[in-house]
């Protein structure tokens, strides 16, 4: 993770644009979104040409934000909703929701 990110990408509180694809996932691993979940979410995001934000409970950060992310405190059980334009958004989202289904690839399966 770097600082070189576009600022508007790690802004927390964006707009989705109304034009957005969206998925409600649920968070299933034992930690939730955590730090090491949080960047994993981001470096996903980042492999795509799409802008990313995610929503749970009327708040909403950019895709590309580890501390935004963190800051949803979405535990084990919660649902967000994920949302992406651009080029390549439904690729993204499908790599999203593949993360979030693996569990962040962080337990046994």
């Amino acid at each position: 993770m770097s600082d070189e990110d576009a600022p508007q990408d790690n802004i927390a509180g964006p707009a989705v644009p109304a034009d957005a694809m969206s998925r409600e996932l649920l968070i299933t691993n034992k930690r939730g979104l955590h730090a090491r979940a949080s960047a994993k979410f981001v470096q996903m995001v980042e492999k795509f040409q799409a802008e990313v934000w995610v929503t749970r409970g009327g708040e909403t950060v950019g895709g590309r934000s580890i501390m935004g992310l963190m800051m949803l405190a979405a535990a084990p059980g919660t649902k967000i909703l994920v949302s992406a334009t651009g080029p390549e958004a439904e690729a993204a989202l499908q790599a999203i929701t593949d993360l979030v289904n693996d569990k962040f690839h962080e337990e046994g399966v």
